[in-house]
């Protein structure tokens, strides 16, 4: 399974960090992670679990270059040079909304979420991802229309609460 979602756990990784290099480092990481499981049996969704797993260490590693930067902070050579880092608030809120969504998509209907992350994740075409799961390409559009929606009213709730 882990193989098959490479490709798109890399690109995730890779948006969230902003760097390829980091994003392999995750899916080692993540390929490592896998092989350590006692009883792979007893997760009911793998798919699921691969996207969770790989969202938590992409944020471990976040963390981990923020005290890194902490290091050498107050060390800059040349104080005219803006730092266009968000600051930590930027990054705990940025943090607490990708965990609220990873949730959402969790919630979502099998197919539905399988329909989601080929669509967004992988970024295959309607029609390739008709053509993978046997469906039509309108009913690819409602599922992610379904998806995008229950995404944005989970972070829409979170925010008004």
């Amino acid at each position: 399974m882990l193989m098959i979602e490479r490709p798109s756990l890399v690109r995730l990784a890779r948006r969230i960090l902003g760097d390829s290099s980091l994003a392999e480092d995750i899916a080692q990481t993540l390929w490592l992670r896998v092989q350590r499981i006692a009883d792979p049996a007893a997760i009911k969704d793998k798919r699921a679990y691969l996207y969770r797993l790989a969202l938590n260490l992409t944020s471990d590693q976040m963390r981990s270059r923020k005290r890194g930067a902490v290091l050498f902070e107050g060390q800059i050579e040349d104080p005219g040079v803006i730092d266009a880092a968000p600051t930590t608030e930027a990054r705990i809120i940025h943090r607490q909304r990708l965990d609220l969504l990873a949730e959402a998509i969790d919630e979502l209907p099998p197919r539905c979420r399988e329909v989601f992350l080929l669509r967004r994740i992988e970024e295959l075409s309607p029609a390739e991802v008709a053509e993978r799961l046997g469906i039509t390409p309108n009913a690819v559009a409602k599922h992610v229309r379904h998806a995008l929606h229950h995404c944005q009213t989970r972070l829409a709730e979170r925010e008004a609460g």
